[in-house]
């Protein structure tokens, strides 16, 4: 029989995702992001003086309120609802009703497993059913849903989830093509490889469809 604190470890070294929704808490907003940096502030003194370094050195003085700012404001902002970007979409008045693709949307992310971050490249597409979107919120979609902890299908799975709710419509595909260093740099060490996610809703499921995609973005990502 396994212990609690074994399977814990267990899925985390596996990269295994326990829920289809980042698990945060009912009350993550009950405090403002200046009182949020104020804790996370003392945590990560606490842990650097822990680890032995001296926070007196000119260069560490600054590194727990730096690090608290990018945690709250910059890597983990993704989890303020009040940053979610509009997805402001409009008539698709010239009529296109072919797939778009925007490819090697770049992706930069933090495996909830180990905080370490997770680099690679979104290609995103849909087929207006009468709605468009402008190219840029897509982008801002990506961002938005990879500045948290995340695992890689969770986020696939968001991107479209999101871009088919504005559009209205299922026809919606994103694939993933990262690096992540918890496996790049840590544990196995394998700093070649990389992960590979998709998530295709309507259209995109259609094996001619599908190819079409795959063959516009051809998967030859460079880190």
């Amino acid at each position: 029989m396994k212990h609690n604190e074994e399977i814990h470890d267990e899925i985390g070294e596996n990269h295994i995702g326990s829920c289809a929704t980042n698990p945060v808490r009912d009350d993550a907003f009950a405090i403002s992001d200046d009182e949020k940096i104020e804790k996370i502030k003392k945590d990560v003194e606490n842990i650097l003086l822990t680890l032995g370094m001296d926070l007196t050195d000119d260069s560490m003085k600054g590194t727990p309120n730096r690090v608290a700012k990018m945690f709250v404001k910059e890597i983990f902002g993704g989890l303020n609802p009040a940053r979610k970007p509009k997805a402001s979409t409009f008539d698709n008045n010239y009529k296109y009703g072919e797939m778009l693709v925007e490819k090697n949307i770049i992706v930069y992310s933090t495996c909830e497993h180990h905080l370490l971050p997770i680099i690679g490249r979104a290609h995103v597409a849909y087929i207006s059913n009468g709605r468009v979107i402008g190219l840029s919120k897509m982008n801002r979609i990506v961002e938005y849903y990879s500045k948290r902890p995340q695992v890689q299908e969770r986020l696939t799975m968001q991107i479209v989830q999101e871009l088919q709710e504005a559009l209205g419509t299922e026809d919606v595909a994103c694939v993933i093509d990262a690096k992540h260093l918890c496996v790049n740099s840590r544990g196995i060490s394998d700093i070649e490889s990389s992960t590979v996610t998709s998530e295709f809703g309507g259209k995109f499921k259609d094996p001619q469809a599908r190819r079409e995609f795959l063959d516009y973005i051809k998967l030859e990502t460079k880190f």
